[in-house]
């Protein structure tokens, strides 16, 4: 019985043997396996690599199954202005293995009350909150098991997810509207005054009127409402963006200029516009009129050769600014103070201005944008020889402004690189990408999207700070590397003003 029982256990590790055999086989030959080694060892010997491993590893890992994303990261960071921001991390399974790819923060700029000394620290940090919340959870839903190369597909959903919540928040408003509606009807009205004292207050109105005729005075409009959680969209764009220009093994401005079109054979730097002087409470010479004087560079001039021109130039406006200060003036201009000036004054003065200083050849935002009748006027009156810049987002749902020209493209909020893309596509010409300083002092993004985009001109700040200094590196370093590569090329741009075209009539982009 002992024997008949060893028999037996022998005969069943056979058949199991046999059987896992069979399985094997079957499994290599659906996924060609023999044929793919031999392939790969034939190619070995013809190429006789000296890392023999490595020449197998590279063949083998071609082979291999395409990235897919296994998740999202969002976490609270600090921008280079120490307020909190939101960072997007993409992770992916390559060759079974997870990793983390690389990871991405745009700027997160919520409107001028931010600057001010009664901004809510409360409010940022619950926009950055929510960022953090939709990256970990319904994002990462939604991307998970993506290609991350498909960056078309992933800013569909990304876009699509915002616009979602967008119209839940819009319903919210409106409720709250009706609500608010329903309840003033509902107060009781305050009796009349009585007939002698209504007929003296119109008499003193009339009184008022016939001593003014200014024109009513346009209120501002309200800036439009920065959805909580947006810049989770833009974020996770960039982060995806960076993370299939790694898969790649390309820079990223190559890598975002073959999604634009198939992979361009030569490139161009965008102009750098430097800011000579930051005008305001820090500088030296307060010029409330002012806010930044921008150096525009010749045309062919290298990004190294525009920087070392800049630094000494500043050093010699630093100079007279500080020597007349010692003089015992002010070397103050002031036009707020004492001097108001109506929106139609305003216009016959930046005229003046133009005629006596020529070398100025763009303004950004001369009026506010309810000042209508001025900006077309201002255009009119300085024709060719200076260009109104609207400062103002491509996604803005207000009119184009009669008089303004090109367009300004900043990567915040909800911003995706197909955005981008997209507008340039659109809008061809001459277009300006402004940042802030919101971005981390390590993030350098910007200075690739400009020259994948095509730029002619990119406005990345003065020459201080870290997070600045940084995008100004990269610059140079993306043109000695296209220069090294025989690839680089100066495209041929007109002499100021920078636009030569007509104003803008049907577009409601600007640029800065």
């Amino acid at each position: 019985m002992a024997y008949e029982g060893f028999t037996g256990r022998l005969s069943k590790e056979k058949q199991d043997l046999h059987d896992i055999k069979n399985s094997a086989a079957e499994f290599f030959r659906v996924n060609r396996i023999p044929q793919e080694i031999e392939r790969a060892l034939n190619e070995l010997y013809f190429h006789k690599p000296e890392d023999v491993h490595g020449y197998l590893a590279n063949h083998f890992i071609n082979l291999s199954a395409p990235p897919k994303i296994s998740r999202l990261k969002g976490k609270e960071v600090y921008d280079a202005r120490g307020q909190l921001s939101t960072e997007a991390e993409v992770f992916c399974i390559i060759c079974n293995k997870e990793k983390s790819m690389s990871s991405a923060v745009v700027s997160s700029h919520f409107g001028p009350k931010e600057t001010s000394l009664d901004w809510n620290t409360q409010v940022r940090a619950d926009h950055v909150m929510t960022a953090v919340q939709w990256i970990n959870e319904p994002l990462n839903n939604l991307l998970k098991g993506l290609n991350p190369c498909d960056q078309s597909e992933v800013d569909h959903i990304l876009s699509n997810f915002f616009m979602a919540r967008h119209l839940e928040e819009k319903d919210i408003r409106n409720k709250e509207k009706q609500e608010s509606h329903f309840s003033s009807e509902a107060e009781v009205a305050l009796p009349s005054p009585p007939p002698d004292q209504t007929k003296d207050k119109k008499s003193v109105d009339r009184g008022k009127k016939s001593n003014t005729a200014e024109k009513p005075f346009p209120s501002t409009e309200p800036p439009e409402p920065v959805l909580p959680g947006s810049l989770a969209i833009g974020s996770v764009s960039l982060a995806v963006a960076k993370t299939g220009a790694q898969i790649y093994s390309i820079p990223l401005y190559k890598y975002i200029a073959a999604l634009n079109r198939k992979a361009p054979t030569q490139f161009h730097i965008p102009v750098p516009l430097v800011t000579l002087l930051s005008c305001g409470k820090n500088s030296p010479g307060k010029l409330n009129l002012l806010e930044e004087v921008i150096l525009i560079p010749k045309v062919g001039q290298r990004v190294r050769q525009i920087i070392t021109m800049t630094l000494e130039l500043q050093k010699e406006i630093m100079r007279i600014m500080n020597t007349s200060t010692k003089a015992g003036s002010k070397g103050k201009y002031e036009v707020a103070t004492g001097v108001l000036k109506s929106p139609d004054e305003l216009v016959d003065m930046y005229q003046a201005l133009i005629s006596k200083y020529p070398a100025v050849v763009a303004l950004i935002d001369p009026f506010r944008r309810e000042d209508i009748d001025q900006w077309e006027k201002l255009s009119n009156v300085l024709g060719d020889s200076c260009s109104l810049l609207s400062d103002t987002t491509y996604k803005s749902k207000t009119p184009p402004l009669l008089g303004a020209r090109g367009h300004i493209l900043k990567h915040i909020h909800e911003t995706t690189v197909s955005d981008l893309i997209r507008i340039t596509s659109e809008h061809q010409g001459s277009v300006f990408v402004g940042t802030t300083c919101s971005e981390p002092c390590s993030d350098a993004s910007l200075s690739d999207i400009a020259v994948a985009l095509g730029l002619d001109y990119v406005k990345l700040g003065g020459l201080n700070g870290a997070e600045r200094m940084t995008k100004y590196n990269r610059l140079i370093s993306i043109e000695e590397e296209l220069a090294q590569q025989g690839i680089l090329v100066f495209k041929e741009k007109h002499p100021p003003p920078l636009f030569t075209e007509k104003p803008l009539e049907e577009s409601t982009e600007r640029t800065v």
